[in-house]
């Protein structure tokens, strides 16, 4: 009995030497996993413009991809490669604007608020949504109860979008809660959100099963911004493209795909964004400055141009366009 007593003893203590150790190997992986792009920046003095990501609705990696562009990024993610968004400052009245509620809000309200200068608890003053794909509107759920259980939120979205959020579940209860209240938006009608922010949507071609899709103008006190994040390819639009950059003092318009090589899987004719190369190729008579406008954004985890190395990067680059990168800001 005695010498059961004793081994008992070192059972247990052994037991919980295992689970002491494996507990802290997993508490330091864990630690060296932090998402290292939610820090804090220095608040804009000016209005700003923000980038707070750039790829496309199911993001980098993207699931069940095996190819060379994701298979390294499940395990050292590039922390960089958040869902397309911008977001814009008053700084004077550190009010914040987001454009599209994309999976990865939390993180984006934390840069949000953080080039703000104000709360990263604080959810924006208001959301514009551009249509109903995943990466534009489903962030909405994290203002409901599971999450921040937000009060008011205001979100602006097209009638049909309205519509879509108000009778289908689980989008139907963020507006019976009350944590988000929907305001109806009419395309190429102006919406003064404050006395120096202008923002007016348009209709743009795209798959709208569930509700049109807009872009967007911007507006701000000096300066003007377009965003496309998605559209057909531009010969669908009845307006013409050039005309509208020229308009503005930046555009951030789609750039899903490079080229055709990258979607070889899949048939062209059911994802028919306009290939950067075609842009740059029904651009290429703008002048350099025209050129400069133009920041590509909402890449598809196969588009080479979300690596600052790769040969299309370069090229985009060296005829003059700009690439969207995180973080950037841009004065309004």
């Amino acid at each position: 009995m005695k010498y059961a007593s004793v081994l008992k003893c070192l059972e247990i203590v052994i037991f919980f030497t295992v689970i002491a150790f494996f507990g802290c190997t997993n508490a330091t992986y864990q630690s060296q996993n932090i998402d290292e792009s939610i820090v804090e920046f220095e608040p804009v003095n000016k209005v700003s413009l923000i980038v707070l990501g750039t790829t496309q609705d199911a993001g980098s990696p993207q699931i069940g991809c095996t190819k060379a562009c994701c298979k390294n990024l499940f395990l050292n993610p590039d922390h960089s490669r958040k869902v397309a968004a911008l977001g814009v400052v008053i700084p004077s009245t550190k009010t914040t604007l987001l454009f599209d509620a994309t999976p990865d809000i939390a993180a984006q309200m934390h840069q949000l608020n953080s080039f703000a200068g104000k709360s990263t608890a604080e959810n924006p003053d208001a959301i514009f949504l551009t249509h109903a794909h995943i990466g534009h509107y489903t962030g909405l759920m994290y203002l409901g109860k599971e999450a921040t259980n937000a009060s008011e939120v205001r979100v602006f979205a097209m009638p049909r979008l309205a519509n879509f959020l108000t009778a289908n579940g689980p989008w139907s209860q963020l507006v019976s809660s009350k944590n988000i209240a929907l305001n109806t938006l009419k395309s190429d009608s102006s919406l003064l959100v404050t006395p120096n922010i202008e923002i007016t949507p348009f209709l743009v071609p795209h798959r709208d099963e569930f509700s049109e899709t807009v872009g967007y103008v911007i507006n701000g006190p000096s300066k003007s911004a377009l965003f496309i994040p998605d559209i057909d390819k531009w010969s669908k639009w009845e307006r013409g493209i050039v005309d509208e950059i020229a308009k503005v003092d930046y555009a951030f318009i789609d750039g899903t795909f490079y080229d055709a090589v990258e979607i070889n899987n899949r048939d062209i004719l059911e994802i028919p964004h306009p290939f950067i190369i075609e842009s740059m190729q029904l651009f290429d008579n703008m002048t350099l400055e025209e050129k400069r406008k133009i920041h590509f954004i909402h890449f598809n985890h196969t588009n080479p141009a979300v690596l600052d190395s790769s040969s299309a990067s370069q090229l985009i680059l060296s005829k003059g366009y700009n690439i969207a990168r995180i973080n950037s800001v841009f004065e309004l």
